[in-house]
């Protein structure tokens, strides 16, 4: 899976305003997406555990790694992603 890189613009005013309070913006916005990203992982986690569960079709063994458990999930028919779902 390619990497995806993303950018943020701030502008100078916005620049010293969190200079003000942050060490490294840098190092704040990295640590910011991972703390998403953790939470959104636990979220998809406990979500789709309960679901496969509950799926009396589903009669195969649960990956116990994170990104066996992501394929498994996003290759269901029933899996949708957040604009899909529409909520």
């Amino acid at each position: 899976m390619a990497t995806l890189t993303i950018t943020v613009n701030i502008n100078d005013t916005d620049q010293n305003v969190l200079n003000h309070d942050l060490m490294n913006i840098n190092d704040w916005v990295q640590l910011a997406v991972s703390g998403k990203i953790n939470n959104s992982w636990k979220r998809f986690q406990n979500e789709w555990t309960a679901k496969l569960m509950n799926d009396d079709s589903f009669t195969d063994a649960i990956p116990s790694n994170k990104a066996d458990f992501i394929a498994l999930v996003l290759a269901r028919a029933d899996y949708k992603n957040r604009v899909q779902r529409g909520d």
